[in-house]
């Protein structure tokens, strides 16, 4: 029993000192380096758009890929030759974590060699050291032209030191043209006055007078320039300088003179330039004039700057063309000056009907025309050829009845009264009637009675009225009368 343990025990301790004996180990094995491969599309040798995305994907056999490098070297035909390629350019290797990128490759040239390679690098810092590459072609790359298509050059802009309902500052517009073949733009920029370049999506933008820098008033410089889906930037762009003019109003009317005497019944009647000239000058005193027709047009925003109001007549009746007030043109100007707190008066033989020319009468006015938004009337109708306006019967206590000169309109179809007199059938809000029509009782067109032939809009910057009439063909004693009355509620005088 005695022999057993013993062995027994010889047994454990052999045992013991078996496992505490080190035994030796293996030596670890190489790290491998990772491996890398090229999706097919683009296939080799294709020829391509500037902008070209391209895939991989990797792998790691004892690890995992920890990110990716890619580079590009482009080559150029050697001058005369087809098949020579020389080398143009190349890029340093970029670290990526992605399997796909899309380069706007260096492509200047009608045609151009393209070497693309990417390589995997592993957990442990292992390079695939055969990156793998792909040959492309592609097509000529070129950066956008810009131009800017409003404001124009040299030109004066009504401005404000800051916004309002009306105005909300200077709206600039441009397009840009993109000289890569099926290139698109992808971005617009624009700044001001040498400042940062604000990259937009939309080339209509509206710079506000914070963007300016001080003072507002005077010469400021604005720059454009757009991107393409290449990447290329027009480095040139497109600039315009132009003048801001905030109004200073400190004068108060400006008559606008449109009335044009080589037309009926001026011609008819002889009445000379002069003479009319006179009677706006007593009608309104004080009121400094510009003729439309000796000054080539309208007068230009830095004279209207300075006037509390405008006044417009156009006391001839337009018998082959619209009054010119009418004209794109000026109603960009008016709708500008008014915009920043101007005042505006128009009076005129079909004055309205100017507007919408050539359209049946009655007419409605849609949103989006100046007669809507600016003056706030939508229905327009013309009395008949036939003269039967004898004055206008004031609509509130503030003014009052005026008829009309029975000399100056005593010839025919006229017979001593107004004839194609508009009616301001449908106002819209804020508006108030001034006149409304008058006939003789014995008159078969009761219908135009009571309407309104004058309207004054009370608006939040700017207000208005018109008179549907030719002023010039109203008793002058009645007209003064009326231009007070009129130049009060407008807050002029």
């Amino acid at each position: 029993m005695k022999r057993v343990s013993v062995l027994s025990l010889v047994s454990l301790c052999a045992c013991v000192v078996w496992i505490a004996c080190e035994r030796p180990t293996q030596p670890p094995n190489d790290n491998k380096a990772p491996h890398t491969k090229l999706a097919n599309v683009p296939s080799e040798a294709d020829t391509v758009f500037p902008l070209a995305t391209l895939n991989w994907t990797g792998g790691d056999d004892d690890g995992f890929v920890s990110r990716y490098q890619y580079r590009y070297i482009t080559y150029h035909l050697a001058p005369g030759s087809a098949t020579n390629w020389l080398l143009f350019d190349s890029t340093a290797w970029k670290d990526t974590t992605a399997t796909s990128v899309t380069i706007a490759f260096n492509s200047n040239q009608t045609i151009n060699k393209q070497v693309f390679y990417v390589r995997a690098i592993d957990n442990e810092g292992a390079i695939d050291p055969v990156a793998v590459s792909r040959v492309l072609y592609t097509t000529k790359a070129s950066p956008p032209a810009t131009t800017i298509l409003n404001p124009l050059s040299n030109t004066s802009v009504f401005a404000l030191s800051t916004v309002s309902d009306w105005w909300t500052g200077i709206t600039l517009q441009f397009k840009a043209v993109d000289m890569t073949v099926n290139g698109q733009i992808v971005e617009y920029a624009w700044s001001v006055d040498g400042g940062e370049m604000h990259w937009v999506a939309d080339p209509n933008v509206i710079i506000t007078p914070e963007s300016f820098k001080q003072p507002l008033s005077g010469i400021h410089y604005i720059k454009v320039s757009s991107r393409n889906n290449t990447n290329l930037v027009d480095l040139a762009g497109d600039s315009v300088a132009i003048k801001l003019l905030p109004p200073t109003f400190e004068k108060n009317v400006l008559i606008i003179d449109e009335t044009d005497e080589f037309n009926l019944p001026f011609i008819t009647l002889n009445i000379p330039d002069q003479t009319v000239d006179d009677f706006y000058a007593r009608v309104f005193p004080g009121a400094d004039t510009w003729d439309y027709k000796t000054k080539g047009g309208m007068p230009p925003r830095d004279t209207l700057a300075h006037y509390k109001l405008i006044l417009w007549h156009a006391d001839d009746r337009p018998v082959s063309v619209p009054h010119k007030i009418s004209d794109p043109k000026n109603i960009a100007i008016f709708t500008d000056y008014l915009r920043v707190g101007g005042k505006f008066l128009m009076s005129g033989w079909g004055i309205l009907k100017s507007f919408a020319y050539t359209q049946n009468f009655p007419f409605t006015f849609l949103p989006g025309t100046f007669v809507y938004d600016y003056l706030h009337i939508r229905t327009v109708d013309e009395t008949a050829l036939i003269g039967d306006c004898i004055g206008g019967s004031p609509v509130s206590s503030k003014f009052s009845q005026f008829r009309v000169d029975t000399v100056k309109t005593n010839f025919f179809p006229f017979s001593g009264m107004l004839g194609q007199v508009n009616l301001i059938t449908v106002p819209a809000g804020f508006t108030e009637g001034l006149y409304s029509y008058e006939n003789l009782p014995t008159s078969s067109y009761t219908k135009y009675r009571g309407r309104y032939i004058g309207l004054r809009y009370y608006g939040t910057t700017y207000d208005a009225a018109v008179l549907g009439f030719p002023l010039y063909f109203v008793r002058e004693d009645d007209a003064k009368v009326m231009a007070r009355e009129i130049l009060q509620s407008l807050r002029v005088q």
